[in-house]
């Protein structure tokens, strides 16, 4: 396995359910570290274990895009963590997000899918606001979207997921250097990715899934 660097993990403060309210993302929120893009050969750790709380969390393109800041960003009153791997420059690293709004689920609901819609134009505007890097959605449909970001010796795959039945939103995103050491090769088509990353939500929001 590729050397990484993480947080300290806050796992042992986070419940692992949901019910009603949660004013941290629970541990069983996270994608399964086997059903991350290039886990054979990168073997990702439990992301739970390694994820901390963060306000005012940003999507991974927003950097890379000097996408400009948002109005009343419904992110700003969010609960959030993310769990974040860096690994050496020619090797993919990754970021995972999860961001759930408290409350009744009419109201979370529509921010997250807001909140998506809105990182869905700011990356197409990316070229406008970073000329040097290029954007390209591979999938993008109502509740989700998937692109690749590229430019300035570097690529980004970013999927980006909305349940709206329990108010949460779920970024995952890798990176690497160009060209990378490990192709992009046997990767899941974008629908697994999606899955993966929204099927633990069923279990970590009680009731949100039916």
């Amino acid at each position: 396995m590729w050397g990484l660097m993480a947080s300290p993990g806050v796992s042992d403060a986070a419940p692992e359910i949901c019910p009603p309210a949660c004013d941290g993302i629970p541990g069983s929120a996270w994608i399964y570290p086997g059903a991350i893009p290039l886990a054979p050969v990168y073997r990702w750790p439990d992301l739970a274990g390694i994820a901390v709380a963060t306000t005012a969390p940003r999507f991974a393109f927003e950097s890379w895009c000097a996408s400009p800041p948002r109005d009343g960003d419904p992110r700003d009153y969010a609960v959030a963590a993310r769990a974040e791997i860096v690994n050496s420059p020619g090797q993919w690293s990754l970021q995972v997000q999860v961001v759930h709004w408290r409350g009744d689920t009419v109201t979370g609901g529509r921010d997250a899918l807001e909140t998506l819609e809105w990182a869905r134009m700011a990356l197409s505007a990316c070229q406008l606001t970073a000329p040097s890097v290029s954007p390209s959605l591979t999938t993008s449909e109502a509740m989700q979207f998937a692109a690749v970001v590229s430019g300035a010796g570097r690529v980004m795959r970013t999927y980006l997921v909305v349940d709206p039945a329990s108010s949460t939103l779920v970024e995952m995103t890798l990176w690497s250097a160009t060209p990378p050491a490990v192709p992009w090769r046997g990767v899941p088509a974008d629908a697994e990715v999606f899955d993966a990353m929204a099927v633990p939500l069923c279990t970590a929001y009680l009731g949100s899934c039916r």
